[in-house]
């Protein structure tokens, strides 16, 4: 009976590891083309994602208040919790208005980190790629302008397309790793 070899066992679970990365990959890349096929659903269950995190960091801060109560300020901590939960059961209870909200707090921040990226870059000229710090803040900016232009009708479908677009990269990225794991000498 032939022996087996460590680097043929290594090679074998490195075949074994590339694979589920690329499973991975293709289904949460299939799961972003459900989200880009139905942006109002992925918009939706966007909204439920925030709701359901903004329940939970309230409720941990309010847990948290009352193990640290002996510090002091514990009536502002207990507060922020209180009010962090009441906005997480706020978009279970009008989901289009949270939707509205949180679109127009993403408009704000692509413009500001927009701005930011392009005076950074001015601020850089000298500098290998500042160029390309510049363009990226315009797009940035341009990106939020454009949300803010068509706000707040655009509010039922940005944050979906945002999860459409996030998934598939992540999903691509994924396959493409599942790809050159198999490949890589480190994995074996």
């Amino acid at each position: 009976m032939a022996e087996v070899t460590q680097d043929q066992v290594n090679a074998g679970q490195a075949g074994k590891r590339s694979l589920w990365f690329v499973v991975l990959g293709v289904i949460v890349f299939a799961a972003g083309l459900f989200a880009a096929a139905n942006l109002l659903v992925a918009t939706f269950v966007s909204v439920l994602m925030v709701g359901v995190m903004m329940i939970i960091g309230g409720i941990a801060e309010i847990v948290h208040a009352f193990g640290v109560r002996t510090w002091g300020g514990f009536a502002l901590w207990l507060l922020a919790g209180i009010l962090y939960t009441a906005a997480g059961v706020l978009t279970f209870y009008n989901p289009l208005l949270a939707s509205a909200i949180i679109t127009l707090m993403i408009a704000a921040s692509l413009i500001a980190a927009g701005a930011v990226r392009i005076v950074a870059g001015f601020t850089h000229r000298g500098s290998s790629g500042w160029g390309w710090v510049v363009f990226g803040g315009i797009v940035t900016l341009a990106v939020g302008l454009v949300i803010l232009l068509r706000w707040p009708i655009n509010s039922l479908w940005v944050l979906g397309l945002f999860l459409a677009v996030d998934l598939m990269l992540q999903g691509l990225s994924y396959v493409t790793y599942g790809f050159g794991f198999k490949r890589s000498p480190a994995a074996h």
